[in-house]
């Protein structure tokens, strides 16, 4: 097992996006918590739907359009699926976005993750290897 395991629990799920809270455990001690940010569940399509619930392999990657990242390894019928900065719902492509807190930051209706730059640079830091677990779950 990796020292460093990301467990996600989706708590909202909207027709627009998912919401949930996310918890950095460093041999299973919590270290970091925040707020998570996805596409609803819509049956697991491409580019339209959050990953479904699961335990994932993760490997930390820079993305040329997202910059550092975690790229979630083998998604059943998914591929490139990303930890990455966002802030809105219209951020993502069925990847998870991480914030420090949630807000309506555009006036929508909708609940954004806030301070997401910041967010994703401190898991960055925190994580000092290069693989992550991921435990996604409701």
């Amino acid at each position: 097992m990796d020292r460093f395991t990301l467990d996600i629990l989706r708590s909202v799920y909207g027709k627009k996006q998912t919401l949930g809270s996310f918890t950095l455990l460093d041999n299973n001690n919590p270290v970091f918590y925040g707020y998570t940010l996805e596409l609803p569940w819509k049956d697991n399509e491409r580019r339209v739907s959050c990953i479904p619930v699961g335990e994932y392999l993760s490997i930390r990657h820079k993305s040329p359009k997202h910059g550092w990242s975690f790229w979630l390894q083998d998604v059943p019928n998914r591929s490139e699926i990303l930890i990455h900065k966002g802030n809105f719902y219209s951020d993502l492509l069925g990847c998870i976005a991480l914030g420090s807190s949630t807000n309506d930051i555009n006036n929508d209706g909708l609940l954004d993750v806030v301070n997401s730059k910041k967010t994703i640079d401190r898991l960055m830091e925190m994580v000092e290897s290069d693989n992550l677990t991921i435990n996604v779950h409701d």
